[in-house]
């Protein structure tokens, strides 16, 4: 008797209103040309994912539902949930683990997009550009000597975080010639110096720093790590770019920085609470450049990011272990190895 299709259910918020994938070609050929692979949208769209809505998948393939550990109640056919992105503080990666579920991210989708975003905020922020744009708008072009900006040659620049996309940032913002430091207790030194970054305690960084970028994830460990107290610590002529995880800053704390001066702007992409109310303070400021958490979100990113989740999703299939798994002692637990060895057994079989 023939063996089972390898299932694997999308999430659906991978749809818009009219029943389209949002994002254009995310590589879903991949999974449309592999032998004995089915896939389909899940019944139900759904902010937590419910037992009865994952039932008789082998994978999920999420993007902002949540995964619970009510979600994996009688789950026992699941192997791996294939997070659309980098960011996983909405799965309950311990559950995963007790269940024998891997969980694996794409940080080859997200790494040159995120960087580039960035960028784009560092040279929004420091070429005053939305000022520039609102004064020319207006007609007040005789007024345009009152938004000068600020050249970057020779000023710190301060990564919260060196894991992959703050690297790739420094690398592609190497020509600009600005001192460049970092503060992670995961810190590459060999990276470092290969990308001329000097090491320094978060404290002495934000005192230093004349654009800090928060780019670390976010963990019982740095939620709330730009508190009040650290925000105060930066010069009121420096700059923060939030691109990360939105937890990570107090919010309120930094609208009020803003709102008084005590620094000099800030570019967001991320928030607290997610969408953000449109009557928060931080978006009444004129010193705030808002973006809702799509800034990094391209063409690149979207297929770039879809072939890796696609890839570690067939890699299962197929009784391999993929890369860029988060939970990586769940890869040993007799649940998983059970699961790999039926795939191979169905794969050597011609499923």
């Amino acid at each position: 008797m023939a063996s089972e299709p390898f299932r694997i259910g999308l999430t659906r918020d991978f749809l818009d209103d009219s029943g389209k994938i949002r994002f254009g070609a995310i590589g879903l050929e991949l999974l449309d040309e592999a032998p004995g692979v089915e896939w389909n949208y899940l019944p139900v769209d759904e902010r937590k994912l419910r037992p009865e809505t994952i039932r008789g998948y082998d994978a999920l393939w999420v993007l902002g539902s949540s995964v619970t550990a009510n979600t994996l109640d009688g789950a026992d056919r699941l192997a791996i949930v294939a997070r659309y992105g980098v960011g996983y503080d909405a799965v309950d990666v311990d559950a995963l683990t007790r269940h024998g579920v891997i969980l694996t991210i794409t940080p080859e989708g997200v790494r040159r997009p995120m960087a580039t975003t960035n960028l784009t905020l560092l040279l929004a922020l420091a070429h005053r550009l939305f000022d520039q744009d609102r004064l020319t708008r207006a007609g007040g072009w005789s007024r345009k000597h009152e938004v000068m900006g600020v050249g970057l040659t020779g000023k710190t620049l301060g990564m919260i975080g060196f894991g992959n996309i703050a690297r790739e940032f420094v690398r592609i913002a190497k020509p600009l010639d600005m001192r460049i430091v970092a503060a992670d207790p995961a810190f590459n030194a060999e990276a470092a110096t290969e990308l001329n970054v000097e090491r320094v305690e978060l404290d002495d960084l934000l005192r230093q720093s004349d654009f800090v970028v928060v780019a670390c994830s976010l963990s019982p460990a740095t939620r709330g790590l730009l508190s009040r107290e650290r925000i105060g610590l930066m010069k009121p002529t420096a700059y923060l770019i939030s691109t990360a995880r939105g937890p990570i800053v107090d919010q309120a704390a930094l609208a009020e920085a803003l709102r008084d001066h005590r620094i000099a702007g800030a570019g967001m992409d991320v928030y607290e609470t997610e969408p953000i109310d449109p009557n928060d303070p931080l978006l009444a400021l004129d010193n705030v450049i808002a973006t809702p958490h799509a800034l990094g979100w391209t063409d690149e990113w979207a297929y770039l990011s879809g072939q890796s989740a696609c890839r570690a999703m067939l890699d299962v299939a197929a009784g391999r272990v993929p890369p860029n798994v988060v939970n990586r002692e769940a890869i040993e637990t007799p649940p998983f190895q059970a699961k790999l060895r039926r795939y191979r057994e169905e794969e050597a079989a011609g499923r």
